[in-house]
């Protein structure tokens, strides 16, 4: 029987998994709001996907809880403002509100990464050998996003239309310590990094995409040439609609991309990546999780398998569990994944 890392390695490399991998998202809301779900949910469907442990120091900077109502700071000095307990909040007052400042405000929590990097790897080696889990890093880049939390998002948006030097070095100086921590994380035994950005609306990419692939691409293609070197997979997150950068996330490398696929033509997209990279969910969190119908989450897996499923691999399931869920549904989508299984011949 294969063990949940060669699951996910097998679906990565369609080389025939035994089962579908999974790993499912559940935000702490869960936690305060369907506590019953979240148990039946990890008693019935276990995830495959495991974590490193925690081996940076302390920030100074950050205060407060990101999850808690009112207001917190990150370990970059961005200030969040929180509305609703579970989730995270959005920054409202930018760091970096004048960007001829920039160089002063914009830094880095270096102080954060290990003081001793050959304990801090050993610790994480011991973490990765002591579990049968697929282990991704304990670092995200995320360096738009990161943008925005420093600028602001209305501030961000106008400053990538006409990148000046200043924009410029805001975007290196963040990417910079991204390289820094995947250069740590990538010579330990975890099996991938993962890396994220939300790049779409419900219709488009919130840039135009000659901007995106001047300013971005070049970014993620550095995180999965320096994963590729250490033999370690690159797993993407990006919400709302992203076609018009399908086909740049597969040619950079990008092994895992988990989108809103529901947002986007499911049949263009599996003519641009099925067979190429891995579909690591998800299933419509706005309409379809929400619905109190089970049906209506059979049916939106059964469209899902239909345009990506593949006995030999390139299918994660994956979607998160969030606020407006209903409990009936998410338990339908995932019976209905076994029993797509089952029809294959694979072993749910």
């Amino acid at each position: 029987m294969q063990t949940p890392r060669e699951l996910v390695r097998n679906a990565l490399t369609f080389n025939h998994p035994e089962r579908l991998p999974r790993g499912l998202w559940m935000l702490p809301w869960v936690d305060l709001h369907l506590p019953e779900l979240k148990q039946e949910l990890e008693a019935r469907w276990p995830g495959d996907f495991g974590g490193a442990g925690n081996p940076y120091r302390p920030s100074a900077r950050a205060k407060g809880d990101a999850y808690a109502v009112g207001k917190s700071t990150d370990d970059w000095g961005c200030e969040f403002l929180n509305l609703q307990a579970g989730v995270i909040g959005e920054v409202k007052e930018p760091l970096v509100a004048d960007l001829a400042a920039w160089e002063r405000l914009v830094r880095p929590p270096v102080e954060t990464l290990p003081e001793n990097p050959a304990a801090a790897r050993e610790l994480v080696n011991r973490n990765c050998a002591a579990t049968d889990k697929f282990v991704t890093a304990g670092c995200c880049p995320r360096p738009w996003e990161r943008y925005q939390f420093l600028r602001g998002t209305e501030n961000a948006l106008m400053d990538i239309m006409e990148p000046d030097a200043n924009v410029r070095g805001i975007l290196r100086r963040i990417h910079e310590f991204h390289l820094r921590e995947l250069e740590f994380w990538l010579t330990t035994d975890v099996d991938a990094m993962m890396f994220m950005d939300d790049w779409g609306s419900q219709q488009q990419l919130l840039i135009p995409p000659a901007a995106w692939h001047e300013l971005f691409k070049p970014l993620y293609a550095d995180y999965c040439a320096l994963a590729r070197a250490h033999g370690k997979f690159s797993f993407m997150h990006s919400d709302g609609c992203i076609t018009e950068i399908y086909d740049a996330l597969v040619e950079v490398g990008v092994d895992a991309l988990n989108s809103q696929v529901f947002c986007m033509d499911m049949a263009e997209l599996a003519k641009k990546a099925k067979g190429k990279l891995t579909f690591w969910g998800e299933i419509d969190r706005q309409h379809v999780l929400p619905s109190p119908d089970p049906t209506v989450g059979r049916q939106a897996v059964r469209d899902y398998a239909r345009h990506f499923f593949d006995p030999a691999g390139g299918v994660i399931v994956q979607f998160e569990v969030s606020p407006g869920s209903n409990p009936a549904t998410v338990l339908a989508v995932m019976e209905e994944w076994d029993a797509i299984q089952r029809e294959a011949g694979l072993r749910p």
